[in-house]
């Protein structure tokens, strides 16, 4: 096992900056998601925290990402907020478009938000809950690079495609927070069992043969394996009509990949929907929300969807143990000019 060492939250964040700046990125880039690279971490997500940064660095220096863009915001309907991420990183260009979703879901009970043009957004599930947190309903649907077959078929036309919802617990927290994808398992998974030189559970992912595979290197260069077969389909379909389609974003057989440094910006998509349960249950959500939760929470071994996350965040609030590989990589690249 490798040496690691602790970093506070405030050094973590200090060293995605550090490392996004060097790479090319601007302050109003490189904040957002050096941010949510922080919760990332705090949340015991590591594959989309400091181990991603490396790959995110890589794609402002190739140009898949540009870390000049200034997202544009629009109102096309009173309710309805877009925005072009012109092709920077997705996190300020939902950072932009939250600052006007949230306070019109209150005005009109409900309000969406598109992005289009836009990249990787790491953990649907962050942007969610910070809806939730604002006493709002939040649906979040991203569409990714194409990496699942159609049910039947072998040549990929939808991505993980993942989508999350969170409740608002009625006290600036979060009661549930689902966040799912519609693969076996999140791609970056695969990459991260990659590096590591380790193999892949049998399940999570076909060969360009469409014969199952443990090699993560075939892996890649073949499909995911959707979650619950024709449905894990039918649900990345959806979130393609609607981070894809309906934003006005590449589909997904369209962009580039999220790895690797050919093929200019993916130039993929997001859609979020905020609501007021408030106005639209009459009164009550939260009353009917904790039921739900204290029915899964009396059941020995049940976990309520986002607990695991909530848990970690108390674990790791004093700070997280990080690889020291991976920190002194960062560190170089933080140095590179």
């Amino acid at each position: 096992m490798s040496a690691t060492q602790t970093l506070s939250l405030d050094e973590i964040k200090k060293l995605a900056v550090s490392a996004l700046l060097s790479a090319g990125a601007t302050q109003q880039q490189a904040e957002p998601l050096a941010t949510a690279i922080v919760a990332a971490e705090a949340d015991g997500i590591a594959s989309h925290g400091l181990a991603y940064l490396p790959t995110y660095c890589e794609h402002l220096r190739c140009g898949k990402v540009d870390g000049n863009a200034v997202p544009v915001v629009d109102k096309p309907k009173p309710a309805l907020i877009t925005v072009d991420a012109k092709s920077g990183f997705a996190h300020p260009a939902i950072d932009a478009g939250f600052a006007q979703l949230v306070p019109l879901a209150r005005e009109f009970g409900i309000a969406g938000l598109a992005i289009r043009n836009s990249y990787n957004c790491g953990v649907l599930g962050y942007h969610t809950e910070r809806l939730a947190a604002a006493g709002l309903l939040g649906l979040g649907y991203t569409n990714a690079p194409a990496s699942i077959a159609p049910f039947g078929g072998k040549k990929a036309v939808i991505g993980t495609n993942p989508f999350a919802i969170a409740a608002p617990d009625g006290k600036g927290g979060v009661a549930i927070s689902i966040d799912q994808s519609a693969s076996v398992i999140a791609k970056s998974e695969v990459m991260r069992r990659k590096r590591a030189g380790a193999a892949i559970p049998e399940g999570w992912a076909f060969g360009p043969d469409g014969e199952p595979t443990t090699d993560p290197d075939v892996a890649l260069k073949g499909t995911m394996a959707p979650s619950g077969g024709y449905k894990g389909v039918g649900a990345g379909l959806m979130v393609e009509l609607l981070a894809a389609a309906a934003s006005g974003a590449m589909l997904a057989m369209e962009a580039s990949p999220f790895s690797g440094t050919a093929g200019g910006p993916p130039k993929t998509g997001q859609f979020f929907i905020a609501i007021d349960v408030a106005a639209s249950s009459g009164g009550g959500f939260g009353e009917r929300v904790s039921k739900l939760v204290e029915a899964i929470s009396a059941q020995p071994g049940a976990q309520v969807p986002g607990a695991k996350r909530k848990q970690a965040r108390m674990r790791t609030a004093s700070g997280v143990a990080v690889s020291s590989d991976l920190i002194t990589q960062i560190q170089a690249l933080a140095a590179q000019r």
